[in-house]
């Protein structure tokens, strides 16, 4: 396509990278999943690794796409068939700046029964004003599941709404932040609180759980937006020792 890119700071790209790297290390991602940045110079694009498994991604890898999710420099390197997850919900999710779409095996249960996902902790605080789920089948009837294409990435867009994480019923999860440290801090924890959340059923039972209600998930989400830093600042250190960017 033609069409100027503007120039991106080389930290952003290994930051992006080592998200990458960050969610195959914390068990979110493993062959197949992947988070994308939005441009922080121009809003109407984002970034985005090539398809690979993310725990090999290094800061060459990273595309531009504009939001209708067509690549602008891809060259010989491959796009992530469901990139369009991405593209959608930047368009429709203004405060949105990152976004993380995962296949965890922790949480694709919770888009497979009727108990929903709750927030089980104060770093799950987000979870405490809902994680709906998006049916593929509701609107496009028997696919392959993948949101491979424009319509399919508006429908996951609409069902997101105004919540920091969707399900897809027997697919993944989008998690999503007004930066990168935040969207990959509520991936991992999507995770985790799922892992709580079935442990306390098997545990006591489903009626036994008592998660944090839509208040005290406002409070404790807004002391996450810094506590991610500190997430954050590990997670990175520890990719940065093993790869040096």
């Amino acid at each position: 396509m033609s069409r100027s890119i503007p120039d991106t700071e080389p930290s952003i790209l290994a930051d992006l990278a080592a998200a990458s790297r960050i969610l195959a290390k914390r068990g979110v991602v493993d062959a197949f999943g992947h988070v994308s940045l939005r441009h922080p110079v121009d809003s109407n694009l984002y970034l985005m690794p090539s398809a690979q498994a993310p725990a090999l991604t290094t800061p060459g890898d990273i595309i531009t796409y504009t939001l209708n999710s067509d690549a602008l420099n891809s060259g010989t390197r491959s796009n992530f068939i469901e990139r369009f997850i991405h593209g959608e919900i930047y368009k429709m999710r203004p405060d949105v700046n990152s976004i993380v779409h995962s296949h965890s095996a922790s949480v694709i249960p919770f888009g497979i029964i009727k108990k929903p996902m709750v927030g089980t902790f104060h770093n799950a605080a987000f979870l405490a004003n809902g994680a709906p789920i998006f049916d593929i089948r509701e609107k496009f009837g028997q696919t392959d599941m993948l949101v491979c294409d424009c319509a399919k990435g508006i429908a996951l867009a609409e069902t997101l709404e105004d919540k920091h994480v969707a399900l897809m019923r027997a697919h993944g999860s989008v998690a999503c932040g007004k930066n990168l440290q935040l969207s990959v801090f509520r991936a991992v924890y999507t995770e985790v609180s799922a892992r709580i959340q079935t442990a306390t059923v098997m545990l006591a039972g489903s009626d036994s759980i008592e998660p944090l209600d839509q208040e005290e998930g406002r409070l404790a989400d807004a002391v996450n937006d810094t506590a991610c830093k500190r997430a954050w600042r590990l997670w990175r250190n520890e990719i940065l020792m093993e790869v040096g960017w």
